[in-house]
């Protein structure tokens, strides 16, 4: 059965407060599956979120990263109007900033299916067949994640697309930055992703002019919704309260 996804484009938005966002979101969808477990005689409906936005210049560290991989220390970031999280998703240390497509799938695998790895590769398709539509040629480089170019060269291969996850009792958080118009410089800043002998790239620099990123956006957005095979629900700001407060959790 196809799923439903409430997708929201939150636009420009704070990391922290986004953080917090998803958070709240999948907790509310593990404690109604906590509810199911121990009461059979509830059933719980299916609940899926889909977030987009940019965020102010910032750096996150995943679990497993190097706070050495950050190479600027508190006064430059300062100085940059930058800031600097270690979260709770796995991966390495990157850069989230204005003119990148942020992606956060807060998604129940037990509706879709149970493989996080499958989970990511479908995640990377949708950025791959994205740059195809923009006539790029885009691809997976074995043993490192994120979405690459010119994936047979190792010099040139570079990053335009980076992901992280949280899975926790098979709900996802987190997701992938595109670079779309994203100002390449702040990656110097840090060790991208842990990887030394790699470059990071956007759409811009690609094809040599801005792109627009509302465009971008829908075009993930289908491939997305193709791949994964859901329909989506948009909402706002003014919905947030109503997710807060639902009650998925039925006799």
């Amino acid at each position: 059965m196809k799923q439903q996804v409430y997708f929201h484009d939150l636009s420009n938005i704070d990391y922290k407060e986004c953080w917090d966002l998803q958070e709240r979101l999948l907790t509310e969808i593990v404690n109604d599956k906590m509810k199911v477990r121990e009461d059979n005689s509830l059933s719980i409906s299916s609940r899926h979120y889909l977030l987009f936005c940019e965020h102010p210049h910032v750096f996150t560290l995943g679990k497993s990263g190097s706070a050495n991989h950050l190479l600027a220390d508190e006064n430059f970031l300062k100085a940059k109007q930058a800031t600097f999280y270690k979260i709770n998703r796995g991966g390495d240390i990157t850069y989230h900033g204005p003119g990148q497509l942020v992606g956060y799938p807060i998604f129940d695998l037990d509706f879709f299916f149970n493989d996080i790895h499958k989970y990511l590769r479908y995640l990377e398709e949708a950025i791959i067949l994205t740059c195809a539509d923009y006539g790029l040629s885009a691809g997976r480089i074995p043993g490192l994640t994120g979405v690459w170019l010119d994936i047979e060269d190792p010099i040139k291969a570079r990053k335009i697309c980076a992901f992280g996850v949280r899975c926790s009792r098979w709900v996802t958080m987190h997701g992938f930055a595109f670079n779309v118009n994203a100002d390449l410089s702040y990656f110097n800043m840090i060790v991208p992703c842990g990887i030394t002998d790699k470059g990071v790239t956007s759409l811009q620099k690609e094809l040599g002019r801005e792109i627009d990123l509302e465009e971008v956006k829908s075009i993930v957005l289908l491939h997305l919704q193709e791949l994964f095979d859901f329909s989506i629900q948009t909402i706002g700001n003014e919905n947030l309260p109503w997710i807060e407060n639902s009650n998925n959790v039925v006799e």
